[in-house]
């Protein structure tokens, strides 16, 4: 085999959620990965069985996870895990010298943080070396880190939104931030929110004012702009499968922002992220790996309106886009870009 066409061993941990298939899809077709191990908490079925709709395509055993036995035939890992069940396999992984994309919110905030919000951490060691992985604003760091966050769905259409504009917001106020998603955001356990019979045609709120990404959305604003900044965030669910809206809403210093202009101009080389001149749509970026937004002002009032595909821009596509980036790949490199309309 020519040195060109050898491929990256990589593992996905935690095959069996939508993240883990949607790993799976797109990590088949890769030109330089390829999948060379695939477990869950318990192994012992096919991935044919615990996806059906790769039978034919992808079949295989699904394995029951073992650090040791990652170290022996992958170089990079996906870790689909829940929180707080991630990092102490990340921790195993890195000490064999396995580079690590997680999915989880293990590594994404600061100490004080996450133990605030989450759990006690067990791998404080590895926390400062992390990389939050929103490549749009972390790409260099992303390039040189063995372990990346990958960001979670609502933070990453807000940040996304948010960020161009942090230096023109009036930090005295609030910052509102109406987030809607699909039931596939919710995880593939049903529960009685997710149960068909109270999601279909409902709507509703969750965690108002108290959901764990609010605290990552805050962080990362103040990170980036060392200012403070008062943010409530309400997500909602809705009785569709997939996709990802946010409205955001907050007073600038002062009048005249150009908004559309400032998006463009900070974007303008992000092929990632595309800017439109009227409020954008959850299906236009579904199955794809892009960012849609939207911006404008009346007076003082800034309102942001971007949309992504929850499981793909919010999670696995990204963690695809991030791990190609760690190993020195074109960014895009199996990334979709056709969306599923109609």
């Amino acid at each position: 085999m020519k040195n060109d066409e050898i491929k990256i061993p990589v593992a996905i941990i935690g095959a069996s959620g939508y993240t883990g298939l949607e790993l799976l899809k797109l990590l088949i077709t890769h030109p330089k990965f390829e999948i060379k191990y695939i477990g869950n908490s318990e192994g012992g079925i096919r991935v044919e069985e615990l996806h059906p709709s790769l039978k034919s395509v992808l079949e295989g055993d699904v394995l029951k996870s073992d650090a040791k036995e990652i170290a022996k035939v992958a170089k990079l890992a996906f870790l689909a895990l829940p929180h707080k069940t991630s990092m102490g396999f990340a921790k195993k992984l890195l000490a064999y010298g396995v580079k690590v994309v997680d999915l989880s919110a293990d590594y994404r905030l600061e100490l004080e943080t996450y133990e605030k919000h989450y759990c006690k951490h067990e791998d404080r060691e590895n926390i400062p070396n992390s990389v939050y992985g929103l490549p749009e604003f972390y790409r260099k760091k992303i390039k040189n880190s063995s372990l990346v966050a990958n960001p979670g769905c609502y933070p990453t259409a807000t940040l996304l939104g948010i960020l161009p504009f942090c230096d023109f917001i009036d930090e005295r106020y609030p910052v509102f931030i109406d987030a809607k998603s699909g039931v596939s955001g919710a995880g593939k356990k049903c529960t009685d929110k997710t149960h068909f019979v109270s999601i279909d045609e409902n709507v509703f709120a969750y965690n108002p004012l108290m959901h764990r990404h609010e605290p990552e959305i805050k962080e990362k604003m103040e990170q980036y702009r060392e200012k403070k900044f008062d943010i409530n965030f309400v997500p909602h669910l809705l009785p569709i499968i997939r996709g990802e809206m946010i409205d955001s809403y907050m007073l600038l210093k002062e009048e005249g922002l150009e908004p559309l202009k400032i998006l463009k101009e900070f974007y303008k080389n992000e092929p990632n992220i595309r800017i439109y001149n009227h409020p954008v749509d959850m299906k236009s970026p579904s199955g794809t790996n892009f960012c849609d937004i939207f911006a404008k002002v009346v007076g003082k009032k800034l309102y942001i309106n971007s949309a992504i595909d929850n499981i793909l821009r919010g999670s696995s596509s990204q963690a695809v886009a991030n791990a190609n980036i760690m190993c020195g790949l074109e960014e895009n490199l199996g990334i979709p870009t056709i969306a599923y309309v109609p």
